[in-house]
């Protein structure tokens, strides 16, 4: 099975990520997570929920500024012959009559304007006046992954919603049966939506996918920006996710009666300096994530009940102490989106090696391909 993330390290430089628009609110609950052993007390759960900040749902007032790839149609006022198509390029200049190069990237279109007619003053008696046209957008670009019907990167051509880009790519993928050709058919949707996410410059945004999508809830239907990534994992996977300090972070199927102790020992275990006292276990949607706390040192020792798991669960090793639950469920959930993005970009990247501009992982945007790990060799 291909590692799901690619090495440990990476995996806690991501952990270190804080959540970012939103604010959360604790709300303790007393229940059992999961079925554990006949002897085991009754575990606390906490869980956190997520709120949308309401300047997210306000499409941006910033103007378009240009960068490499956007084509440009300028003109001389008063030189018909002058009329040309240029390209911004990699480094962020354009290319017209005299000017040996001008760097528009990151200008508005009226910026570049009034910067290119001073240059051409320097070598024209009269003022410039000149036409400023934008021919196509290239520089704008989000990601849509995952269980979509066409995953890819799409240009931003205009303030554009979640739900409108999900809908440039076809909208998520779904079985459907027509059995009953009288009847409206079953659909069955293929994404999940629980655990599907936006990151924007690294930062997870607190999306409920679920209200968005089953309840036609609006208020998760926030305007995106370039670079914005957007995943979608399968519904129809039943992993359980290894994060933290163990020697392989990866997913590990999920099996009837699968336990924290054999999820960690399917990740190889755990490497030194591990804190095994505050192993977390966290259940639930991304953005109403329920986390539990399981005295792991205690557990080997048999002192304490192991703690039966659920697909998707996220069970996740610290290298120290938590402090507050509130940041350690951000840190959690961060590691989790973040390698997951890492292994979408990757997967894609790997299915597009020549040709076309495939897909990028923009500069800054907390995301990062590193080559899968293998298996620690086995001991003789």
């Amino acid at each position: 099975m291909t590692p799901f993330f690619p090495s440990w390290r990476c995996c806690a430089v991501a952990g270190l990520l804080i959540l970012a628009a939103g604010c959360r609110t604790a709300q303790p609950q007393s229940h059992k997570l999961g079925r554990v052993a006949a002897n085991a007390v009754t575990l606390n759960t906490v869980t956190f929920t997520n709120h949308i900040d309401p300047a997210l749902l306000q499409p941006p007032d910033e103007l378009f500024t240009l960068g490499p790839g956007d084509k440009l149609e300028i003109e001389l006022i008063g030189e018909p012959l002058s009329r040309t198509e240029t390209v911004v390029g990699p480094d962020g200049k354009i290319y017209f009559e005299l000017l040996s190069g001008i760097d528009v990237w990151g200008q508005t279109l009226a910026q570049a304007r009034a910067q290119i007619e001073g240059e051409l003053s320097k070598y024209i008696r009269r003022e410039p006046k000149v036409s400023l046209v934008l021919r196509d957008v290239e520089s704008k670009r989000i990601w849509v992954l995952g269980r979509v019907q066409a995953p890819g990167l799409y240009v931003m051509t205009a303030p554009m919603t979640l739900l409108e880009a999900i809908s440039m790519a076809g909208g998520t993928m779904s079985l459907t049966s027509f059995r009953d050709q009288a009847a409206a058919g079953v659909s069955v949707e293929l994404a999940d939506l629980w655990h599907s996410f936006v990151i924007r410059q690294g930062k997870l945004l607190p999306v409920d996918f679920g209200r968005l999508y089953e309840e036609g809830d609006l208020s998760q239907n926030i305007y995106l920006q370039p670079d914005d990534f957007i995943y979608f994992p399968s519904a129809t996977a039943s992993d359980v996710y290894v994060l933290g300090a163990v020697t392989q972070p990866q997913p590990v199927p999920y099996t009837e009666g699968l336990t924290v102790a054999g999820a960690i020992a399917s990740a190889f275990g755990t490497t030194k300096g591990a804190y095994l006292h505050h192993v977390a276990v966290v259940r639930g949607s991304l953005s109403q994530p329920q986390i539990t706390i399981v005295d792991y040192k205690e557990v080997i020792r048999g002192k304490a009940p192991d703690l039966a798991l659920q697909p998707h669960d996220i069970v996740y090793v610290p290298y120290s102490p938590y402090r507050y639950l509130e940041h350690y469920a951000e840190i959690i959930v961060n590691t989790f989106v973040s390698a997951a993005a890492i292994n979408a970009g990757s997967a894609a990247v790997i299915k597009q090696p020549t040709g076309g501009a495939g897909v990028f992982i923009p500069v800054g945007s907390g995301v990062q391909v590193v080559p899968p790990a293998s298996p620690p060799p086995v001991s003789q």
